[in-house]
């Protein structure tokens, strides 16, 4: 239902990594070429990148279809960082909350991306959100499924857990409450990278002390590309790259 990526390595332009390369994320958002679902990716887009000195991401999401805005090219070819997260959205169902629904999600030093649906939504996740306190409910910027998801993942990382194990523990209860649901997820906190493959692609390109990538399909035909297998959690930084098999929810 979308396409996203995040990096980690040397500094580089938003460019180079989402505009410049022959199939890079806004090419995919209108020619994506491993999308297994849905087609055009034109219902939003967004990217979150972080500034030396300042822990806080910086965002700049817009409703629209990225092809279309001219300001976020000129951004791009400008703004260099260590580390983003970027994301192109094909929305599940219509609905109003524009940009606010527009990943990447933040949260001090974290950002968040999801690729896929939530079936049954959003009867299906009533048990799962009154787990969450009110106040985190009411305080949701969108009612979409991934800001659901997103809010989930920050109460467990709030109340001790680590980022990995937040995000393995989640994806499995969503499993468990919605089966069928797609559910990859794709977090970084400007040094590590923190991904799952649960219904849909995923990749990675590591380059030991320069970059490591992970996107939903390759921005180029570089032969050191490698597929993530599907249920199975990624945990990425310039150092190493290790996989994790995800376990199927019990009846």
């Amino acid at each position: 239902m979308c396409r996203h990526i995040a990096y980690v390595g040397h500094p580089v332009t938003l460019g180079e990594i989402v505009l410049s390369p022959p199939h890079s994320l806004v090419r995919q958002s209108w020619e994506p070429r491993r999308q297994q679902f849905g087609t055009v990716n034109a219902d939003g887009f967004g990217v979150g990148w972080y500034a030396d000195g300042d822990p806080v991401p910086g965002r700049y999401r817009r409703r629209g279809p990225v092809w279309g805005d001219e300001t976020f090219a000129d951004l791009a070819r400008v703004v260099r960082s260590t580390a983003l997260l970027a994301a192109v959205r094909d929305a599940t169902e219509a609905g109003a909350d524009g940009e606010a629904a527009a990943a990447p999600f933040a949260a001090g030093r974290l950002l968040f991306s999801h690729n896929g649906v939530v079936r049954g939504w959003p009867g299906s996740m009533a048990d799962l959100a009154a787990t969450l306190p009110p106040a985190e409910l009411l305080t949701l910027t969108a009612r979409c499924d991934s800001a659901l998801i997103w809010a989930l993942v920050r109460h467990r990382t709030a109340r001790g857990e680590a980022v990995p194990q937040a995000v393995a523990d989640t994806v499995g209860e969503i499993a468990a409450a919605a089966p069928g649901s797609r559910l990859n997820l794709l977090l970084t906190d400007g040094s590590v990278i923190v991904g799952t493959a649960w219904g849909d692609s995923l990749w990675y390109l590591h380059a030991p002390a320069r970059r490591t990538v992970v996107a939903s399909e390759p921005y180029d035909d570089d032969p050191r590309w490698q597929e993530v297998p599907d249920r199975t959690l990624l945990v990425a930084t310039l150092a190493d790259v290790s996989l994790t098999p995800l376990k199927e929810p019990t009846a």
